[in-house]
């Protein structure tokens, strides 16, 4: 609600200008409000943003950490699976060897 000033008083040049001043405040005021709304508005978008970006960021995080982990893993049973391919190697060799002798 804008502050409404009283009529000035035309028989004096200072009521005049002290109207003039009030009306000039009164708007500036105005013009202040409508500013502080907006950029209160444009601050709730950015925080919501910078949310939106922390959760991603996050997510990024976890989901690097994941692959990580399974990647080691991988290797880890890619390992275990030429060791154990080796040993079944040497086993049918023997196996061999041994059918062979017989």
């Amino acid at each position: 609600m804008v502050p409404q000033p009283l009529p000035p008083c035309h028989a004096s040049m200072e009521s005049v200008q002290v109207f003039k001043d009030h009306c000039k405040m009164a708007k500036e005021f105005c013009d202040v409000k409508k500013e502080m709304a907006l950029l209160e508005e444009r601050k709730k978008k950015l925080m919501a943003e910078l949310d939106d970006d922390e959760k991603e960021n996050l997510d990024a995080a976890r989901l690097e950490r994941e692959f990580r982990e399974l990647a080691e893993e991988n290797q880890t049973l890619i390992s275990c699976h030429n060791h154990y391919s080796e040993q079944l190697e040497i086993l049918r060799v023997q196996n061999q060897k041994r059918q062979g002798s017989s």
